[in-house]
């Protein structure tokens, strides 16, 4: 004989869950990201530890997008300002993308 499930049954409404987008998903109640968190954030890219500190590389950029920062910059240097451009998009970027991710998966985790 089988036992009856002693789980409870789901209340949601799944269908209109798996149908949400990624916009619709609330993540109104979920904390900020502290500078000092990301402080002591580890990052990853394809599963390999990044280290901190900067690399000189030469790359070639649009000459508007130069005189864009140039011009932002003023006294602080045009390249920081690039730098931190770039660290902005990839923070804000893929933390979103990270949360979206985060909550998809745990609704799917509490379907089962």
């Amino acid at each position: 004989m089988n036992k009856p499930s002693s789980s409870k049954i789901s209340q949601t409404n799944w269908e209109r869950i798996d149908a949400m987008k990624d916009e619709e998903i609330d993540l109104s109640d979920i904390p900020e990201v502290t500078e000092a968190q990301m402080e002591r954030a580890v990052l990853r890219v394809g599963g390999k530890t990044i280290e901190r500190g900067k690399q000189r590389i030469n790359m070639f950029l649009d000459v508007f997008i130069v005189e864009y920062f140039k011009e932002k910059a003023g006294d602080r240097g045009y390249q920081t300002l690039i730098n931190e451009a770039l660290s902005e998009y990839i923070r804000n970027h893929d933390l979103k993308e990270d949360l979206r991710q985060i909550v998809r998966e745990e609704l799917e985790r509490s379907k089962q």
